[in-house]
């Protein structure tokens, strides 16, 4: 039988065979749970939305040296149960078992920074008085720890806690024995004896309930001093690098250069990443369309599937490579810090600091962004912050900015090796769209959600080293989602798209022309309302299309103009594009996609998030106008 840290086990009912135990991982942000997380289930996990809410739930399983197998839950990082924010209430619920579509845990484990013990101790009082089940207390950072020549006595620790504490390193897999010996214990149904308590069956923790914010302090430093705990000194380099990324001058001009870095790594790096794609998807094809009979089957199979699909993987890499960049960001410690020098700007517009990171996240795709921003506690301001978020560009618009961006832009260099004509017009139209989130911001903020802000406190992590594996397992994930994606909603649209073509059927059992399809005679239909903007029919079939997914029109231009490789560079699509299209219609093109809210999911989440449809519904409408006059004034221009 193993021995589980800090005490004897202690036989439980163990849960039926056929279910695997669950342990809830809970903790404050930027404690390291989700990399705990990461280390235990590695990319045995899976991604979901809890019930009823937008929430997004991880669920991985564990498997053990010895075999057993224990399905963990990741909760949302939180403080305390003191807020009351919707993060803090489904972490509530899952522990005590009353949230819907997920059972009461069999045993927790509970995160906290070793280097912030102080502050996160105060969790610990709110955590392991709310219920009566095996827990254990893991103490990450150990080597920062160690490193700042702080100290902390864990038995110590266990006896005031009345829980096993093991000391580790979750990014460095040190330390990590411990927590497998409690998961092989939870597995096997047993418990682990309280330290201090005279009976092995007792479990009853004997922590005081306290009721106001100040005692749990009081409690918390009591706890930390019985420990003889020391925190770490902040290293000299620390302090430096702080003073020059939070300086108000020289702090906003190191993010832009990082900014400007993401986006010239988004032509140049991934370039011969999105060729070799192309070989493949092109290689692939053409093998299955040399083994099947000439018929409409293979005409569904490479116009309507090869054609439509391999048009928008093939900007897998250009996505991964922004999903890097924000990772590195966040897992250094860097992103905190921009939301702290954000914030004496975001405070003109009527927002606050945390709305920078909704805003940022939004970069990579809205959805997600609108759901981190219930972490803002002003309604105002949350309100607010969700409305302008699908302003910031997301990774769906980059298949159409890239493809438009090669045809139209020829590159150039304009700093040497370090920015190009056509990353620079990439950088511009980011910077349009959060131009007009900072104005629509602060149109709100001045009218219909007029207030004053509220306080913003952010605690700021150590800068850290991310770790590869979490960056690769965060790469997966995201693979995964944009895979899914082209494999459902850019699938059937594709499929659909096909069929359009080819329906009304011409005499003998033809194809019929393209204007005379029942896809072309959609796209005339909509035509007046976009050839104000330079845009003809196909270009509106595009536009229509892509409601269910932006990229989606870069694969129906390809079927619209019957090209096989459907990518930024395909040379016969850029062609066919520039016959039809004047640069006012182009760059007319690339401005209504910038403001558009061409995304059914974000409009749903919209709703859920504002509990109606009246703000998604005035969403949807402000940013349709404000793209159609964007994209009119772009054409009269040039």
């Amino acid at each position: 039988m193993n021995q589980p840290p800090g005490g004897t086990p202690v036989s439980t009912l163990a849960p039926p065979a056929s279910i695997q135990p669950l342990v809830a991982l809970v903790g404050p942000p930027n404690a390291g749970k989700s990399t705990l997380f990461n280390q235990l289930t590695g990319l045995r996990q899976k991604v979901a939305n809890y019930p009823g809410v937008t929430v997004e739930r991880r669920v991985g399983e564990a498997r053990l040296p010895t075999g057993a197998r224990v399905e963990l839950v990741d909760l949302p990082g939180i403080y305390g149960f003191s807020a009351g924010s919707l993060d803090e209430r489904i972490a509530r619920d899952a522990l005590s078992g009353t949230l819907p579509g997920l059972r009461k845990p069999d045993a927790l484990i509970l995160i906290l920074d070793v280097t912030q013990l102080a502050r996160h101790l105060v969790l610990a009082s709110s955590v392991l008085e709310l219920l009566d089940i095996p827990a254990m207390v893991v103490l990450n950072m150990a080597d920062e720890l160690e490193r700042g020549r702080g100290e902390i006595d864990t038995a110590a620790l266990e006896e005031r806690l009345e829980v096993p504490v093991a000391l580790a390193s979750a990014h460095r897999r040190q330390g990590l024995e411990p927590v497998q010996v409690f998961l092989e214990c939870v597995a096997a149904g047993q418990g682990v004896r309280i330290p201090g308590s005279r009976a092995p069956e007792t479990r009853t923790r004997r922590l005081p309930v306290i009721q106001s914010v100040p005692e749990r302090r009081a409690w918390a430093h009591s706890v930390g001093d019985g420990a003889r705990y020391r925190a770490p000194a902040t290293p000299a380099w620390t302090r430096r690098l702080d003073a020059l990324l939070l300086h108000p001058v020289l702090g906003p001009l190191a993010f832009l250069a990082m900014v400007v870095l993401v986006f010239q790594s988004i032509f140049t790096v991934a370039q011969p990443l999105m060729d070799g794609v192309e070989g493949v998807i092109a290689a692939s094809g053409e093998w299955v369309a040399t083994r099947l009979p000439d018929t409409w089957l293979r005409d569904l199979v490479i116009d309507g599937l090869w054609l439509g699909v391999g048009s928008v993987v093939v900007f897998l890499p250009q996505i991964l490579i922004l999903f890097l960049f924000i990772g590195l960001l966040e897992d250094s410690g860097y992103m905190a810090r921009a939301a702290l020098m954000a914030d004496r700007f975001m405070r003109r517009i009527g927002l606050q600091g945390k709305s920078f990171l909704p805003l940022m996240s939004s970069y990579a795709c809205a959805v997600p962004a609108i759901m981190s921003a219930r972490t803002i506690d002003n309604e105002r301001d949350r309100l607010a912050t969700v409305f302008v978020a699908p302003f910031m560009t997301c990774s769906a618009r980059l298949p159409v900015y890239a493809l438009l961006i090669a045809a139209f832009i020829p590159e150039r260099r304009l700093l040497g090796p370090l920015l190009g004509t056509r990353a620079a017009t990439l950088l511009f139209l980011y910077a349009l769209g959060l131009a007009a989130a900072i104005v629509t911001a602060w149109l709100l903020k001045s009218t219909v959600l007029k207030g004053s802000s509220s306080e913003f406190a952010l605690e700021l992590p150590p800068y850290r080293v991310p770790t590869l594996r979490s960056l690769v397992v965060r790469l997966v994930d995201r693979s995964k989602v944009f895979l899914k994606r082209a494999g459902t909603i850019i699938l059937a649209t594709s499929v659909l798209l096909w069929a359009l073509t080819r329906i009304p059927v011409a005499p003998g059992g033809g194809v019929p022309p393209l204007d005379e399809s029942a896809l072309g005679r959609m796209g005339q239909l909509v035509e007046p309302a976009v050839a104000p903007l330079g845009f003809d029919w196909k270009v509106a079939v595009g536009i229509v299309s892509s409601l269910a997914a932006r990229e989606v029109i870069v694969g129906t231009l390809g079927t619209l103009y019957g090209v096989e490789d459907a990518t930024e560079d395909s040379l016969q699509l850029q062609s066919a594009l520039q016959q039809d299209l004047t640069l006012g219609g182009a760059v007319a093109l690339l401005i209504f996609y910038v403001f558009a809210l061409q995304c059914m999911s974000t409009v749903a989440v919209m709703r859920r998030e504002t509990g109606g449809w009246k703000w998604p519904t005035i969403q949807w409408a402000y940013m349709l106008v404000l793209a159609w006059v964007g994209a009119w004034l772009a054409y009269r221009l040039l």
